[in-house]
């Protein structure tokens, strides 16, 4: 520390010494006063300065009667113990699963005697296990009912309330996996950006589930809460039906039906053309499985399946013409993009109020807002790479970037792929998309780093490696 010369005077040569005297008295003094000022004299006080008998031979002082410190004390002690009865964000979400599952079993009951269906007893030995938090015996149980319902047992008891199942599964295992605190996180991040009557749709299983299980348990507006991913499920859609079909006008079993007929007649000239026309571009995409077995067109896979969920949920739309949505994608529904937006970490589909279109600031806003979860999240020890919340995050970032990139907001499209790839650098998603950006950009020097990360933490994923290949070849060309 530096000396200031302004405050060091040398003494007189002669001075004598002074007494100290003077000055105790003046610190005794100002000690005494402020021992006045802090711990005045209660009011109940004589003028001895001892404090009028009663009756008791131990009296309590009463609130008036007691000294500071004693005020002090008891406030500590009161504090401490509202903090002991505080429950802990573990006990919150446990609380909330118990109370879900409860919820889930009244569901299915009231749901069985609507449809006239029996429960089996391996429905109530499922529930019981969910609500007391028996999570290996729950699972046993669910994976043996699962089973049934694919080996094509009696499907009587596997309509619509099949879901309240999967739904119970999947806020369980999300509760089992996630840290506590950060399943709160990600459920209030989801249900806070909604507006006002906005139907939210979760596509990943957390981005279904986890805000499903908040919804339902918690203060505040409930949301309708459905799945992208099931609308091709007849019986999902009459799950839909009880649950909101007095606020929501869902999916008609014609409408469901026509649906699926349009796919199948796009699908077989689509085949057609490719079996006709070998040399031209393929017009049957990646991952659509589309044959024709005894004249009849066949189709699976994920990218079949979930063109239908979009024809339908376009069908949902039309039905219901003032209904803002929500959404959190696990596979992109492209067809709702053009009047969308970006809401905090999902997207708004058709945007009622002009003013919360979508705009250069509002993606700029959107970029912000994954490089602040970005950092939370990498300098949070409960999220190392890999976790749970990472993944999620990062899914929720790659489809809000792809959003971007379709909306010609090129530039924010590609800050928000690397924040993607940052929160999960072995990401196959994240990564693949990412680097399709980039090389169709013919920056091949920048991408090949992206996949050699992604390879560094996940060595044995082949697609790495065939993607490596394929972009250092093109890179020599």
């Amino acid at each position: 520390m530096e000396n200031d010369s302004r405050g060091t005077r040398p003494l007189p040569e002669r001075s004598a010494p002074k007494s100290r005297w003077p000055w105790f008295v003046a610190a005794g003094c100002l000690l005494l006063l402020c021992l006045a000022i802090l711990f005045p004299p209660n009011k109940e006080t004589n003028s001895t300065g001892l404090t009028a008998s009663t009756n008791s031979p131990n009296p309590v002082p009463t609130a008036g009667e007691m000294s500071a410190q004693d005020r002090l004390a008891s406030k500590l002690a009161n504090l401490q113990a509202i903090a002991q009865v505080a429950p802990t964000a573990s006990e919150i979400v446990s609380n909330k699963v118990a109370q879900f599952a409860r919820s889930r079993r009244e569901l299915a009951r009231a749901m069985a005697e609507h449809f006239k269906a029996t429960l089996p007893p391996e429905f109530e030995r499922f529930y019981d296990a969910a609500e007391a938090g028996r999570f290996d015996e729950m699972q046993a149980i669910y994976k043996s009912l699962r089973k049934q319902r694919e080996d094509g047992a009696d499907k009587s008891w596997y309509g619509p309330q099949w879901r309240t199942i999967v739904e119970t599964v999947g806020v369980a295992e999300a509760a089992h996996d996630w840290p506590a605190q950060k399943l709160l996180d990600y459920g209030n991040a989801v249900l806070g950006s909604l507006r006002p009557g906005m139907v939210y749709l979760g596509g990943t299983d957390p981005g279904c589930f986890i805000p499903t299980l908040l919804n339902e348990t918690s203060e505040g507006e409930r949301h309708m809460v459905l799945t992208q991913n099931a609308l091709a499920d007849g019986t999902y859609l009459e799950y839909l039906n009880f649950l909101y079909g007095d606020r929501l006008k869902t999916i008609t079993q014609e409408e469901s039906t026509r649906a699926f007929q349009e796919y199948l007649t796009d699908a077989q000239k689509r085949l057609q053309h490719d079996q006709q026309f070998p040399n031209e571009p393929k017009q049957i995409r990646p991952g659509e499985d589309i044959r024709v077995v005894d004249n009849r067109v066949q189709v699976s896979g994920q990218v079949a399946v979930m063109t239908i969920n979009e024809k339908l949920f376009q069908t949902l739309m039309r039905n219901n013409p003032d209904v803002s949505f929500g959404m959190e994608q696990s596979f992109p529904f492209t067809s709702t993009y053009a009047k969308a937006t970006a809401l905090g970490p999902i997207m708004e589909l058709r945007v009622q109020d002009e003013g919360n279109a979508m705009t250069a600031a509002r993606a700029a806003r959107a970029v912000d807002y994954w490089r602040t979860t970005a950092q939370q999240l990498l300098s949070d020890p409960e999220t190392p790479d890999g976790s749970d919340p990472r993944k999620a995050y990062s899914k929720m970032a790659v489809e809000q970037a792809a959003f971007l990139l379709d909306r010609k907001y090129t530039g924010e499209a590609e800050q928000a792929f690397k924040i993607a790839t940052e929160i999960w650098p072995s990401s196959p998603e994240a990564v693949s998309r990412y680097v399709d950006l980039l090389t169709k950009q013919n920056r091949f020097e920048e991408a090949i780093p992206v996949i050699e990360n992604g390879l560094k933490l996940n060595p044995d994923n082949q697609q790495f490696r065939d993607l490596l290949q394929e972009v250092q070849k093109r890179a020599k060309r």
